[in-house]
């Protein structure tokens, strides 16, 4: 089965051996960031460092002044964590020791855009902003991500594709020192604090029959016994599938928009995968999505199975008809001590197989230990 690898540039780069180590696994294809969020990681092999601080969301090569130079919202260049073309030297060397690179590109998750253009950011019930997450419904953002995508998606080097947070982002997230699990929320608390309610969401939710103010109200009361340790209000569920068609509709465009302009700009064959959930209420880094739609769209999918492979079902059940060469990744997290299975990759491999999967994605060959690359190259599912 295709196994590609999960990557920074700064695990190669400034690393001789990292090429040859990479393609040592067994794997044939490495999917490496181009334009990443903030992050702290660790490299436990590099020769000159063991802890990555990537200070902001930024792009892992220089940004195209002339592309950029009249757009309203704009991407900032990495720091000292990538300088340069980091993405290109790094592709580079992958590309010597014989692996096909492609980019790997976090659009609707930057805590920089949040904190440079405050607006931007989804707007809660209660009147707190999400800095990380930027509203997919405004328009000068979603413009600002379709040209994200396409400058970053086609780089020098690079084959395909794969787009993460390509549609809503919400409440949760990794944040730095995080202490909003108190109050344990279920899907549906996390979608309703994951509600918009910005100017341009006012007018998505009149579009379906919703005014903004006594949505607003109708999703407190609905929370109002999660904060005392009870579940969602009756209204909950409600709420959910009433606002569901105007996000349904925002995430839609924008991730038809971002694939078309990947697309415009890139040699023909060139893949462009999404990172996607099933369940189109889900928010964050696999966006909820509808498998049916998301397989017309895209040439397929990156779909979360560290947990299990039961989220490969709806895809596999709408790519079979309709789509049969679509691209089913399983991704199966490698690193124990972020909870993943390096031990029973060929296992898991095996049972994603079953569930559909054409493809595995393995998360993330950087951050391994030199024991769970081990188990991975001894492994013998990947290829």
């Amino acid at each position: 089965m295709k196994t590609s690898a999960f990557l920074y540039p700064w695990d190669v780069v400034g690393d001789p051996d990292a090429p040859a180590r990479i393609a040592d696994l067994g794997i044939g294809q490495v999917t490496l960031a181009s334009a990443y969020h903030s992050t702290r990681a660790l490299t436990p092999r590099h020769p000159r460092h063991r802890v990555v601080t990537a200070e902001h969301a930024a792009l892992l090569y220089p940004p195209g002044e002339l592309y950029w130079r009249e757009r309203e919202l704009r991407p900032h260049a990495a720091g000292p964590w990538a300088p340069g073309d980091a993405f290109g030297r790094a592709a580079d060397a992958l590309a010597a020791a014989g692996l096909d690179v492609h980019s790997w590109v976090v659009l609707a998750h930057s805590s920089r855009l949040g904190a440079d253009h405050p607006e931007t950011s989804v707007l809660n019930a209660y009147g707190d902003r999400y800095p990380w997450a930027p509203c997919i419904a405004q328009p000068r953002v979603r413009g600002h991500l379709v040209a994200l995508a396409a400058e970053a998606a086609v780089r020098p080097g690079a084959s395909g594709t794969e787009l993460e947070s390509c549609g809503w982002y919400g409440l949760a997230h990794l944040h730095a020192h995080d202490k909003i699990a108190g109050v344990p929320l279920d899907d549906t608390a996390q979608y309703l604090m994951s509600l918009c309610f910005c100017a341009s969401c006012e007018q998505g939710y009149a579009q379906v029959g919703l005014k903004l103010a006594e949505l607003r109200a109708r999703v407190r009361w609905a929370l109002d016994p999660v904060w005392r340790g009870g579940p969602v209000g009756h209204p909950g569920a409600e709420l959910l599938a009433a606002t569901l068609a105007f996000r349904a509709r925002a995430a839609r465009e924008l991730q038809e928009s971002a694939v078309a302009a990947v697309r415009a700009r890139a040699r023909a064959g060139f893949q462009v995968l999404l990172h996607a959930d099933p369940r189109p209420d889900r928010c964050g880094a696999n966006v909820g999505v509808d498998p049916a739609h998301i397989l017309g769209v895209a040439d397929g999918v990156v779909v979360p199975c560290t947990a299990g492979p039961g989220l490969l079902d709806p895809f596999a059940a709408s790519a079979a008809p309709r789509t049969p060469h679509a691209v089913l990744a399983a991704n199966l997290t490698v690193v124990s001590g972020m909870g993943g299975r390096p031990e029973a990759l060929a296992d898991d491999a095996a049972r994603a197989a079953e569930h559909g999967a054409t493809q595995l994605r393995l998360y993330h060959a950087g951050l391994a230990s030199d024991v769970d690359l081990e188990r991975v190259r001894k492994s013998g599912a990947v290829g």
